[in-house]
């Protein structure tokens, strides 16, 4: 369908309405932005209803002043409702996802007669389970109960105060209406060990079977996204919903036109989602509960059943695994050159090229064998048990017994999924054409016991990408503040997969960034490469940078060095300085802003997590210094292996990986500064390999234009 002249009508007024009724002026790039993306979406289809295009995906880099939420919102919104598709809004972090809710879309209906309605996406687990709500209730006052195992694996605290009166306080509060059963909107916060007794996952909710299946929070829930023309998700929960087929929890991507908002995230939310892991002494133990389970329900099956025979063959696999972990775990011991190097005692050890010891691989593969028998095992009696939520047939197990055991077996089966998913990847042959996968090992010593877990990632989310996203979705726009790196976006297009038909635009800044800040880099008598000279360096130079007394955001690329340089500063800068551990980030940002209001200078410290995720416009922050450029941790083991397999094919990892990767991260660092086009600062680098070093220039280049002040 092109562009029709209807849809384009729409468009356009409705951001000439939002223009009048927000009292705002247009921008240049915000307009550019919605002409892209308006006309990204035209191309698509000439047929209704069908993808006629190759894949692809829209790109858009939008600094901060763009206004990007209300342009994709403006661009999107008509065309989707006149393609007849739903528009998927993904964001990376709760603040977006609230603001766009809350904020943005209240104000883009408010506004302009686009006619819409929206709802926010949550997975199952942020919803009350009626039935585990009633069935703990039922625990708390039933001693030594065989009839009603739900809670038999949850790990309880006996000595909670008031948990019965908070389970009751929950049932009535859900049964008279006062509260919707999503855990975000109880008043207070809830605890998580609390919250797991009471909420599912898939595998274990019975769906329409349940008795409660009418009143129940989350398909209520479901229902707003089966009437909503706006969704609004996060990456994890369309990851996930794509890992099951799509179209589980949120509509089919051939029926949605998707928006990734913070999309940079996107291909390492992949990748996290698609790893696996086992830990093994951690596997036996679960091994032990296990067979307690089985124990508890064997005399509540018909000795002749499938169920019960079921039960056999899994106490049977389950000791058989618990003799390969045994196995597997003396082997990762003695066979590993293990470096406690911290008081941590953690240690860690990476696979070169992801090939494991011929010893270990056999002796995996064996408990992969088993772990798959009894990850079918289970199968066999979570379906046994669903059988009897089925009137119309007969069963051998009575519904009573299946509603008490069905979510029990489902979560054991869920567990065993999980674990075998790190024996198959383990055992997965490396593709002629992509990476191999990262595989390593941690061990870690704890007061009385220590554990060995196993993990396996893909190094790029290239294929995970294409074959779940890019491929099958109607339409996809990614957009960000930072998208590219060095000025291309080729970082991107290549650890996404992006289809090569993908449009790509970056969007010129609303912002007069040399009239409105200065990028220093002063003299410094030490290099981040001599780290306890460096200590020093910072101890002397940061007190000369926030003498003036303006809000002040210090970022260090490791809590150990900002914990050193704090110790040292603080005793002469008593209540100036907060670090971003000191209490809830909240907290922290309330406390800071509190006392500018007060006319009291602060300076805060931050690692990463400072480096993107604050806004602190105006006053609240004046200044920003980066002590140390960004670059990776080195022994991370996914960024290693992508190294490892970036050096094999003749490259140069640390030019194609860690410069490009440090250029995002510190151009979301400088980020923080400017929030409005009204705000005024400057930043400071203490990293002199910025302008000593070859690669420090192309780091440079790719800021904003900021009016330079660079000391010999």
């Amino acid at each position: 369908m092109a562009l029709s002249e209807d849809v384009k009508q729409s468009i356009q007024q409705g951001y000439r309405d939002l223009l009048g009724g927000k009292s705002i002026k247009a921008r240049y790039g915000q307009r550019l932005m919605i002409a892209e993306i308006a006309r990204y979406l035209g191309g698509i289809t000439e047929s209704d209803g069908k993808r006629t295009s190759p894949a692809s995906a829209c790109v858009v880099e939008a600094g901060t002043g763009t206004g990007k939420t209300l342009a994709y919102l403006l661009s999107c919104i008509p065309m989707a409702k006149a393609m007849g598709k739903k528009l998927v809004i993904s964001t990376a972090t709760v603040a977006l996802q609230d603001q766009i809710v809350q904020k943005d879309l209240p104000d883009l209906r408010k506004h302009t007669n686009i006619d819409f309605d929206w709802t926010l996406a949550k997975g199952r687990g942020r919803y009350l389970c009626l039935s585990r709500l009633e069935g703990r209730l039922h625990d708390e006052g039933v001693q030594d109960s065989d009839t009603m195992p739900l809670f038999l694996l949850d790990k309880q605290t006996d000595d909670e105060p008031g948990t019965r009166e908070f389970f009751e306080e929950m049932l009535g509060q859900y049964a008279s209406r006062n509260w919707d059963g999503d855990r975000d909107h109880w008043p207070q916060q809830i605890p998580d060990d609390l919250w797991r007794q009471v909420t599912t996952d898939h595998r274990q909710c019975t769906n329409r079977q349940c008795s409660y299946f009418d009143s129940c929070a989350f398909f209520d829930a479901r229902k707003g996204i089966d009437d909503a023309d706006v969704i609004v998700a996060n990456h994890d929960l369309v990851l996930a919903d794509l890992a099951l087929g799509g179209g589980a929890i949120l509509p089919p991507p051939e029926e949605a036109i998707f928006i990734f908002d913070e999309a940079h995230h996107l291909p390492d939310k992949a990748l996290n989602h698609f790893a696996a892991s086992v830990s093994l002494n951690a596997t036996r133990s679960w091994l032990k509960q296990l067979s307690q389970v089985v124990v508890k329900m064997k005399p509540h099956l018909a000795p002749v059943s499938l169920a019960s025979k079921t039960l056999d063959r899994i106490s049977e696999a389950s000791r058989e695994y618990d003799g390969r972990l045994t196995q597997v775990y003396e082997l990762a011991e003695k066979k590993t050159e293990w470096t406690f190097e911290d008081e941590r005692n953690v240690a860690q050890w990476r696979y070169p090229d992801g090939e494991l010891p011929e010893e270990l691989a056999a002796a995996s593969a064996e408990a992969g064998v088993v772990s798959a028998t009894l990850t079918r095992q289970l199968g066999v009696l979570v379906d046994e048990l669903q059988k009897a939520f089925d009137e119309k047939r007969e069963h051998d197990v009575d519904r009573q017994t299946a509603e008490a055991w069905f979510p029990v077996a489902g979560g054991l089966h869920g567990r065993a999924e999980e674990q075998h998913r790190l024996w198959a990847a383990w055992q997965t042959a490396r593709e002629d054409k992509g990476p191999p996968p990262a595989r390593w090992a941690i061990r870690q010593r704890f007061d009385h016991a220590e554990d060995i877990t196993f993990f396996s990632s893909p190094i790029l989310a290239d294929s995970l990408l294409y074959g779940r996203l890019w491929s099958r979705a109607f339409g996809i726009v990614l957009t960000s503040a930072t998208l590219t790196a060095l000025g291309r976006f080729d970082r991107l297009r290549s650890r996404a997969g992006l289809p090569e038909a993908s449009h790509y635009l970056v969007v010129p800044s609303a912002f007069r960034y040399a009239e409105m800040a200065t990028v220093e880099v002063p003299s410094m008598s030490a290099l981040p490469t001599d780290a306890d000279a460096f200590t020093e360096a910072l101890v002397e130079r940061l007190p000369e940078l926030w003498r003036d007394g303006e809000a002040t955001l210090v970022l260090f690329t490791a809590r150990r060095t900002m914990n050193a340089v704090r110790d040292r500063l603080a005793p002469e800068w008593p209540e100036l300085i907060t670090t971003q551990d000191d209490m809830a980030k909240g907290e922290v940002l309330r406390q800071h802003k509190s006392r500018i209001d007060e006319g009291r200078p602060s300076v805060l410290f931050g690692v990463a997590s400072f480096a993107e995720g604050i806004d602190l416009p105006g006053e609240y922050l004046k200044h920003v210094v980066i002590t140390r450029l960004p670059f990776a941790v080195p022994d991370d083991p996914i960024d290693a292996s992508l190294a490892e397999w970036v050096t094999a094919r003749g490259g140069n990892p640390f030019m194609e990986i860690t410069v490009p990767d440090a250029s995002i991260r510190l151009v979301q660092a400088v980020g923080r500064l400017l929030r409005t086009e009204q705000d005024k600062g400057r930043i400071t680098i203490l990293d002199r390999r910025i302008v000593t070093r070859r690669y420090g220039q192309l780091l440079l280049d790719a800021l904003p234009p900021f009016r330079r002040v660079i000391s010999p």
